[in-house]
């Protein structure tokens, strides 16, 4: 493949959006399951919300009549995934897919938010 770049492109960051239909409802669970925080809201009544935690960055937007995917919508990578997947046991959300360890190198599970928005959770073998 070539480019039409005379040099390199670097790309930043890039964040997961994720579709809700309730933005309180969303905010409450990313925050009090996984601690994230927000740090940035927008509209009245808020209709986008970016969340962060460590090197993460969530993005949800209002999306009323949200119809979850029934693939994966964004994929997390954690330093401790049965760690995640018993926090996520023991707050009682949705697993899709059990934790196991996966031939392309990730200990790896899926759950779903209150939304149905489906998240692939991953650490590194």
């Amino acid at each position: 493949m070539t480019s039409n770049h005379p040099t390199p492109v670097r790309f930043g960051r890039i964040a997961a959006t994720l579709p809700v239909s309730d933005i309180a409802v969303a905010f409450e669970f990313y925050t009090s399951v996984f601690g994230f925080e927000k740090v940035f809201e927008n509209g009245s009544p808020t209709g986008f919300m970016i969340l962060k935690k460590d090197h993460a960055e969530l993005h949800l937007t209002l999306q009323k009549g949200h119809k979850p995917a029934k693939f994966n919508i964004a994929h997390m990578m954690v330093s401790d995934a049965d760690a995640v997947y018993q926090l996520c046991q023991a707050s009682g959300v949705r697993i899709i897919k059990r934790i196991q360890d996966k031939d392309y190198g990730l200990r790896a599970f899926v759950f779903a938010d209150h939304d149905g928005n489906r998240i692939d959770v991953g650490e590194m073998l």
